[in-house]
């Protein structure tokens, strides 16, 4: 199976931010790079081109994170600081004064590499784009069961792109999804959000068999 990139760009819905197709405001342009959506969909695709033992599934894109970077659970500051595997960004990618800095991908990714499984996973959601409150696009907001619905398709592609994957669910709307699908996830982990970075970490810790950090 290959990654389901046209129906990923292809998807539109009110109140819902297509990463991977539409503009933002704050997208910085470059002169030779490609920029926004286009460059947003160049990372994913480089996130993707691994053969990973773990898949990470979230709940949805968000504002701080996805909606500019195009992987889940990753941001604009981690992107610069060169914490994410396989995707080289030189220089900013949004206007805002200072990088986007997204609480959950900071743990997730921080976890990851303390693991020594950040080479080995990749990342993505029961919803792939960004839901927002209605006339507050910089919000997020919980994906409506029609929307999951909607994306169901998008979603089993991906999975299926990755067969060898164990699938770990981030989160009850992840593992609800995956059940919807027919699939059980090798475990559900709390979500970092809302005070649960701890829980994430040692769930992740026992999944991963207790992995010497990779040096």
């Amino acid at each position: 199976m290959s990654i389901p990139y046209a129906a990923l760009r292809a998807f539109k819905s009110a109140h819902v931010f297509n990463p991977w197709a539409d503009v933002d405001p704050m997208d910085l342009a470059g002169r030779a790079a490609p920029v926004g959506p286009r460059a947003r969909l160049a990372r994913l695709t480089a996130h993707f081109g691994a053969s990973p033992r773990l898949l990470l599934l979230g709940e949805a894109a968000g504002y701080q994170g996805c909606h500019f970077s195009g992987i889940p659970f990753t941001n604009e500051k981690l992107l610069l600081a060169g914490r994410i595997p396989r995707v080289c960004v030189a220089a900013r990618i949004t206007s805002r004064r200072g990088p986007w800095c997204e609480p959950s991908a900071t743990v997730v990714w921080g976890a990851l590499h303390a693991l020594g499984l950040a080479h080995d996973t990749v990342l993505w959601n029961a919803f792939a784009w960004h839901p927002f409150k209605p006339g507050s696009p910089y919000s997020n907001r919980a994906p409506t069961r029609a929307e999951l619905e909607a994306g169901r398709g998008v979603l089993d592609g991906v999975l299926d792109s990755f067969p060898a994957a164990k699938v770990v669910a981030v989160g009850r709307v992840a593992e609800r999804a995956l059940q919807t699908l027919g699939r059980e996830p090798v475990a559900t982990l709390r979500h970092p959000s809302m005070g649960g970075a701890t829980e994430f970490r040692a769930g992740l810790a026992k999944v991963a068999g207790g992995r010497r950090r990779r040096r």
